[in-house]
């Protein structure tokens, strides 16, 4: 048993504790040193852990040392702790975002949400049981109600109403999917799940056919799938930029339940419900790919269109893994990570631009010359590049990894297809967002804001360009890495050795 699988769960849990009891005694700025010294701590430790399940090991810990699937088991497996080490690295700069920008000022909870929710996100991406499973979502969900309306404000608040009503739903969804395999095959550990799912009898075929579905609706409605996507674009503008950045994982978290689910309890060991997401997947990313390229190229406003263009990439990479093929799998989960920094950095970009413009704020329309217009101009052309998948940066290696991986499907050409168009729409949109904000551009705002410590604020963003130009110069062995990654996904044997184990290829009672 292995207990370093539990600390990425642990650290968020005490530290955001502490914070949260000791938050009227100590000062703002030994909150933060905590809270920063938290989510550093965190990053090694993903770090130490992918090291760890690299050459394809399976950490599990259980609980209380109960065994699977009577037990509480935590799996870390290369998939879990490579959405662990995206999560702490994307948490740190957001954090270091929020402190130079000051934030996190205004409320004493800020610092011990925002541990709370990457107790959540490591819970999710850890835990191997679907009761588990939705307890991690409420916790995220509850930390991130709290994240959205921090600061104030009706637009925030209108939004996060909206976020609220949606999520409810999708736990109600939720708990109903929870109850019927449960109900049906007498458990919920997911390794003993795939055993009993592969084991069904025909009579009790459709009560999981359904309880599948409903999960799927549940991960959709997570990772703002079409037609459960239109919360996304208002709800990421509405709140801080700091904020929004963190939550460019959310979105992920559904994506990987999917992934997570789709391969294991619904694999290609299931039986008669192998690959029952596969029909589903593939055409309602393609359709969200479109859709967010269409929504990209009409918004009014510079952070409603980043919300868009995270729908873009919720498409391309559900479409890469909607292709269940090792290549595939790797493709998107490489495309993940870049489009998990590069959108968190065009947030941050987002939130300059507007403080910058006065009562114009994010609109997309012509106004003054904005404050360090230069550095600001640079930026957002990178982000640019890196969000539209051009050339040289890593969203052009990662998208021309899934248009590779599509070869490999008879209908490579629509998808091929669908891929460019959406592409070329949303290099449409951001060149013309950039025009408006800086080469039309004229004078100087009324009464400009004050520009305050510019440099604190742009290293958190040059920072997360520079994950991503890593990924860029080394893109051959992490592309490696996560076809392995998907390899190992396509074997879920494996897993379920490691989590029963002695007693794999036993359902539960």
């Amino acid at each position: 048993m292995s207990q370093l699988a539990i600390l990425p769960i642990l650290v968020p849990l005490l530290a955001g504790t502490l914070l949260l009891l000791t938050r009227r005694w100590i000062p703002l700025d030994l909150r933060r040193g905590l809270n920063l010294s938290a989510a550093f701590l965190q990053l090694a430790l993903a770090a130490l852990l992918l090291s760890r399940v690299e050459t394809g090991d399976i950490l599990v810990h259980a609980l209380g040392n109960w065994p699977a699937p009577y037990g509480i088991v935590l799996v870390a497996d290369r998939l879990a702790a490579w959405m662990l080490l995206i999560t702490a690295a994307l948490a740190c700069f957001a954090l270091l975002f929020a402190v130079a920008k000051g934030t996190d000022r205004g409320s004493r909870h800020f610092h011990p949400l925002f541990q709370l929710q990457l107790f959540g996100l490591n819970g999710a991406f850890l835990t191997g049981d679907l009761f588990n499973l939705f307890v991690f979502f409420e916790i995220l969900l509850l930390a991130s109600y709290g994240l959205l309306l921090h600061g104030g404000g009706a637009e925030r608040v209108r939004a996060g109403l909206h976020f609220v009503a949606l999520n409810l739903v999708g736990s109600t969804l939720f708990l109903f999917a929870a109850g019927t395999l449960y109900g049906t095959l007498g458990t919920l550990n997911m390794a003993d799940l795939a055993v009993a799912v592969s084991r069904v009898s025909e009579e009790n075929l459709g009560p999981v056919r359904v309880g599948g579905l409903l999960l799927f609706g549940v991960f959709a409605l997570k990772t703002a799938l079409f037609p459960l996507h239109l919360w996304l674009p208002t709800t990421y503008a509405a709140t801080s930029a700091a904020v929004a950045a963190l939550f460019a994982i959310m979105t992920k978290v559904g994506a990987y339940c999917l992934l997570r689910v789709g391969t294991l309890v619904f694999g290609p060991d299931a039986g008669p419900l192998a690959g029952l997401y596969a029909d589903w997947l593939l055409p309602l990313a393609v359709a969200t790919l479109i859709l967010g390229s269409l929504g990209a190229l009409a918004a009014t406003r510079l952070r409603t269109q980043v919300g868009y263009l995270v729908l873009v990439s919720v498409g391309l990479l559900l479409t890469a893994l909607g292709l269940s093929t090792r290549s595939g799998m790797g493709a998107g989960l490489y495309y993940l990570a870049h489009t998990t920094f590069a959108t968190a950095a065009l947030f941050l970009i987002a939130e300059l631009i507007a403080n910058g413009r006065g009562q114009l704020s994010d609109r997309l329309d012509p106004g003054p010359v904005i404050p360090l217009a230069g550095w600001l101009g640079g930026l957002f052309f990178v982000s640019g590049l890196l969000m539209t998948g051009l050339p040289p940066l890593s969203g052009f290696v990662g998208k021309l990894a899934v248009l590779r991986a599509t070869l490999e499907t008879p209908i490579w050409p629509w998808l091929t297809a669908a891929i460019l168009g959406s592409s070329l729409l949303g290099i449409v949109a951001v060149v013309r967002s950039g025009s408006l904000l800086f080469l039309r551009a004229e004078g100087r705002a009324e009464d400009p804001p004050p520009v305050s410590a510019p440099l604190s604020n742009i290293l958190p963003i040059l920072a997360l360009m520079g994950i991503c130009l890593a990924l860029t110069v080394w893109a051959e062995p992490v592309l490696k890495l996560m076809t392995e990654v998907g390899e190992q996904l396509l074997r879920p044997g494996d897993y379920i050795q490691a989590v029963l184990a002695p007693n794999a290829g036993r359902a539960s009672p």
